[in-house]
Parts: C-alpha cells; structure tokens; sequence
C-alpha cells in the first residue's frame, strides 16, 4: 500500500519559518519525482516545489524561490520543505506528492508550473497558517 505522510505543518507569524516532512513507503521512492503542493482556500492546487528523480533537478514555484528549499532522502524514503520568510499568501494545506521519475508540470523559462493532475500518488495535507 503506498503512503505518504506530511508533518510538520501548524501556524507561524509572517517572517517565521517551518519546515515539512513527508515519509514515503509502498513504492520505489528513488524511482519517483518527489514534490509539494499546495491549496488554498477556494483555491486550486498548485505546484510549490519537485525533485525530478535521476537528475535530482529540483523545480520551485516563482513565488517561493529564495524563500523554501526542498531537499529529499532516499536512505529514509523522506522528503522535506523548509520554509523561511513565511507570507499569509503562504496560507495553505500542503501536500507532498509523487510521480514516476519525472516533475508533473510546464517549463516556461526558468519558471516551473505544477500539473497537480500529473502526480501518481498524494499524502492526505497537512495545514499552514501563516498570520501578519
């Protein structure tokens, strides 16, 4: 049975930090693209941050580089999101996802947009609540 697990989430105040975690089991992690999503209220889910798997490129949405890093793990079959420099805009339940070996989404640029309907496997969210 695959599984992904978040942790990690709750509140901050703007300009704080938090970091994500994700366990992965029930699949060949280092086969799969790694990645976080995110859905605000009303809101469709959007692409934050992938980990293609192979090339370990990594893919961050425009409005969080410099801000969040993902980094993952294959020895723990884990992923991570660190945020720093929270903004309420970052307000969201975030998911951690993945896809066979390649990052669900379209390259304009150097601007990477997630296909939320390209991932194969989803944990079930876990909540951030950033306040001003």
């Amino acid at each position: 049975e695959v599984q992904l697990v978040e942790s990690g989430g709750g509140s901050v105040q703007a300009g704080g930090s938090l970091k994500l975690s994700c366990e992965a089991s029930g699949f060949t992690f280092d086969d799969y693209a790694v990645g976080w999503f995110r859905q605000a209220p009303e809101r469709a889910r959007e692409g934050v941050s992938c980990i293609s798997s192979g090339d370990g490129i990594t893919y961050y949405e425009d409005s969080v580089k410099g801000r969040f890093t993902t980094s993952k793990d294959g020895a723990k079959n884990a992923m991570y999101l660190q945020m720093s420099n929270l903004k309420p805009e970052d307000t969201a339940v975030y998911f951690c996802a993945a896809a066979r070996r390649y990052c669900a989404g379209t390259l304009a640029g150097s601007s990477w947009y997630g296909d939320a309907g390209g991932m194969d496997y989803w944990g079930k969210g876990i909540l951030v609540t950033v306040s001003s």
